[in-house]
């Protein structure tokens, strides 16, 4: 049996959708150092690989200063993967990400994300395409399958064929969503049958999730964090064997993060919907705090809102051992 330390292991952050921006991963890298690499909010290119200016503010690297970041492209044809690639290298990347994992129902209507793995000669053809035009290095962020994770089966044995950098298996069905139970067993028969790193991805909260993942998964070097980091921003610190978050260093991050976004020049409804979002998941370290989470979640003026803010943490019970939970805030 061959262990790896938490202290040895390689450690990613997932990107989510209007939380891990540009300001949020440059916060969080210089207060909660750790993390091996940070990706993006995946990519859309159009046909030609083009992409929105919102994108290009995201990837410049002035804007991601000290941050070791991966893009992720969501795309599901080879010219635009290709174009796209080319432009990333323009900018100094020399790795992108290929999201084959995203289960939202319009992307996934779209042939796109987890819609891939509907049509798997599709997807075969695909990475044939674009790991024969292009050197730059691949990896792939994909679920195990579309309705059920024994489909895994056979899409493992495309992924094989191709020199990816890395696979980054969320160990869940496109239809399980975020709210299945990951598929440890899945995942563990996967495992040893790559020639490239695997990474592992699916509800890695505390330090107890990943040593369940490591006891099931003798010899896992790469995890892959997402909701947890947003709760926790210290999970990565913890997971390493350092000390919990302590309530002083969670507003001092609030804060900072809430001018960072005033600061760029956001209004402040749309900073405060920004912070919203984050406390969707960060409220879980706090017990009883039902009614204060409702008050800082329903006002829209920036002077009520840091005072709601400062109350939760003055008179919110702030517990360092508790963690999300993977649904909704339950008090």
């Amino acid at each position: 049996m061959i262990w790896t330390s938490a202290e040895e292991m390689r450690i990613f952050i997932a990107p989510l959708e209007g939380i891990t921006f540009c300001e949020y991963r440059r916060l969080h890298n210089r207060m909660f150092p750790g993390a091996d690499a940070y990706f993006t909010p995946f990519i859309a290119p159009d046909t030609k690989g083009n992409f929105r200016e919102k994108y290009l503010r995201e990837l410049l690297p002035d804007n991601n200063e000290g941050v070791k970041l991966i893009p992720q492209l969501l795309v599901n044809a080879p010219e635009p993967f290709l174009l796209t690639a080319e432009k990333l290298r323009d900018l100094g990347y020399n790795e992108v990400d290929l999201n084959i994992g995203c289960p939202s129902g319009t992307v996934f209507a779209k042939h796109k994300g987890a819609g891939m793995l509907t049509d798997l000669k599709e997807l075969n053809s695909f990475l044939g395409r674009i790991f024969s035009k292009t050197d730059i290095a691949i990896s792939i962020k994909t679920r195990m399958g579309v309705s059920d994770t024994a489909e895994f089966a056979k899409i493992a044995g495309i992924y094989a064929k191709y020199p990816l950098k890395e696979l980054i298996i969320h160990a869940r069905s496109r239809d399980g969503f975020y709210d299945s139970a990951p598929d440890l067993d899945g995942f563990a028969a996967a495992f040893g049958r790559f020639p490239f790193p695997v990474c592992y991805n699916g509800n890695i909260f505390s330090k107890k999730d990943l040593d369940i993942l490591r006891e099931r998964v003798p010899g896992i070097e790469n995890v892959m964090v997402g909701r947890g980091v947003i709760a926790d921003p210290a999970l990565i610190r913890t997971l390493r064997g350092g000390e919990n978050l302590r309530a002083e260093e969670l507003r001092q991050f609030h804060d900072a993060l809430l001018d960072a976004l005033l600061g760029k020049g956001l209004a402040p409804e749309h900073a405060l919907s920004h912070m919203k979002e984050l406390w969707y998941y960060m409220i879980h370290k706090f017990t009883d705090a039902g009614v204060l989470y409702k008050r800082l979640n329903k006002t829209t003026r920036l002077n009520l809102y840091r005072s709601a803010v400062s109350e939760l943490f003055s008179s919110g019970k702030f517990d360092p051992d508790r963690c999300f939970s993977g649904g909704k805030y339950q008090g």
